[in-house]
C-alpha cells in the first residue's frame, strides 16, 4: 500500500483480501469461520484497541447481526449467478460458497458487443470461478450462455432443478457498457447495451422465478444496477439508461413476487475494479468527470486516475474491488433479510452520498 501527497488518499497495491483469507484458511469449513475481529487481524487492520496496524480494513471481512461472514449463513442453498466467470459475478459465487451454497455459474465466455473495448470472458475464466467455488468445499455447475436468449435460461433452469433439487438464490449480474456519446450511436452500439443489460435481467428473472414459486419455500433475487443507472454518465447514455430500468425491473418484480414469499432487491455498485473498468479509456473518462475537463489525458495511468478520484469519495477510495460488493449479496441473500424487498442497496465507498435518487 502506499500513501500520496495527500495522507488521507490511500491506495491498494497488495492488501490481503476477503478472498485470499478465505482461501488460505480453512477458517470457513466446518463451523470454523473466524470473527470479523480475527479476519482483520490476520489482514493486519485494527487489533481489539483500536491500534491501526496497517493493511486495508475496506478489504476485511466485517461481521453483521452478530454472525461472521463464512459461518453457514447460506448453507444447503443453491445460488445461480449470471456473469459469474469474472469481477463482481466471481467475488459473489465466491463468498456464497464460502458461506456454504452450492452455485449455478453462467457466463457467454464470448464477445457480448460486436466492439467490445474491454478484455472478453473465456471458458477459463469460468473454470477459475467453478475451482474457487470449489476450493470452499461446494458444487459448481458451469453454463456457457447468453441472458438475452431466455430459451436457454430456461433449459438451463431446469438442468440446475434436475442437478439440485431446488433453486433458492438468484443474482443477475451479467452486464456490459460501450462509450460513445448518445447521439453518435448506431443502434447495435444502443440497443446492445439494453438487450443484455435491462432484457437479460428481466430474463433471468422470467426463467428463475418460476422455479421458485413451484418450489413454494420463497427465495431470493439480486439484480445489480449501477450508481451510474442513478446519477447518469457521460457518453454513456445506453449503460445508465440500462441500469436505472433495473431499479424499476427490481421494485415491480418485488410487488408481484411477494405473495410467494421471494424477496427482489438491487445491489448498487460504484465504480469498481473489474475488466469492464480497468482500462485506459474508462480511467480517462472518470478523470473527465472528476475534474469537469472535456478533454482529458487519452492515456492515463492507473495511479493517475485512482488518485484523482480518491479525494472526492468519503471513504478515500479511487474504486472499489469486486469482493468489496460480495458481503452485501450474501446478506440479501441470507435469512437475515427476509424482511427485505424492493430496496437498493448502495456499495459505493460513500460515493452516494452526495447523490438525491
Amino acid at each position: 500500500m502506499t500513501r500520496n501527497m495527500d495522507e488521507s488518499v490511500v491506495r491498494p497495491e497488495s492488501t490481503v483480501t476477503r478472498r485470499d483469507l478465505l482461501a488460505s484458511g480453512g477458517a470457513i469449513l466446518g463451523g470454523m469461520a473466524m470473527t470479523g475481529q480475527a479476519f482483520a487481524q490476520q489482514a493486519g487492520g485494527q487489533q481489539s484497541g483500536g491500534e491501526q496496524t496497517g493493511g486495508d480494513p475496506l478489504a476485511v471481512s466485517q461481521t453483521w447481526a452478530g454472525k461472521p461472514f463464512g459461518s453457514g449463513l447460506l448453507a444447503r442453498k443453491v445460488a445461480v449467478i449470471t456473469g459469474a466467470a469474472r469481477g463482481i459475478g466471481r467475488s459473489i459465487a465466491v463468498d456464497m460458497a464460502a458461506n456454504g451454497a452450492d452455485i449455478v455459474a453462467i457466463d457467454i465466455c464470448a464477445k457480448i458487443l460486436k466492439e467490445q473495448s474491454y478484455a472478453v470472458t473465456t471458458r477459463d475464466d469460468l473454470e477459475e470461478t467453478a475451482r474457487l467455488v470449489q476450493q470452499n468445499g461446494r458444487k459448481c455447475m458451469q453454463v456457457v450462455g447468453d441472458v438475452r436468449d431466455i430459451a436457454f435460461l430456461r433449459a438451463t433452469a431446469d438442468k440446475a432443478e434436475q442437478q439440485f433439487g431446488h433453486i433458492d438464490i438468484v443474482v443477475a449480474n451479467a452486464a456490459t457498457q460501450h462509450f460513445k456519446p448518445l447521439v453518435e450511436m448506431e443502434d447495435w452500439e444502443f440497443n446492445g447495451v439494453i438487450e443484455n443489460n435491462l432484457i437479460g435481467t428481466a430474463n433471468t428473472i422470467r426463467a428463475f422465478a418460476p422455479k421458485m414459486i413451484a418450489q413454494g419455500k420463497g427465495g431470493r433475487i439480486i439484480v445489480l444496477s449501477s450508481m451510474q443507472g442513478k446519477h447518469g454518465s457521460k457518453n454513456m447514455s445506453s449503460y445508465s439508461a440500462s441500469k436505472w430500468g433495473i431499479l424499476g425491473l427490481m421494485k415491480s418484480a418485488a410487488l408481484e413476487l411477494g405473495k410467494y414469499k421471494i424477496t427482489v432487491n438491487a445491489l448498487v455498485p460504484g465504480l469498481v475494479d473489474t475488466p469492464l473498468t480497468h482500462n485506459e479509456e474508462r480511467w480517462s473518462a472518470l478523470i473527465g468527470e472528476v475534474t469537469a475537463n472535456d478533454n482529458p489525458p487519452k492515456n492515463p495511468t492507473e495511479q493517475q486516475a485512482y488518485e484523482t478520484r480518491a479525494p472526492h469519495v468519503p471513504l478515500k477510495v479511487g474504486w472499489l474491488k469486486p469482493e468489496d460488493l460480495a458481503p452485501a449479496a450474501v446478506f440479501l441473500a441470507s435469512d437475515g433479510a427476509a424482511m427485505v424487498t424492493g430496496a437498493s442497496y448502495d456499495v459505493t465507498g460513500g460515493d452516494n452520498a452526495n447523490n438525491q435518487s
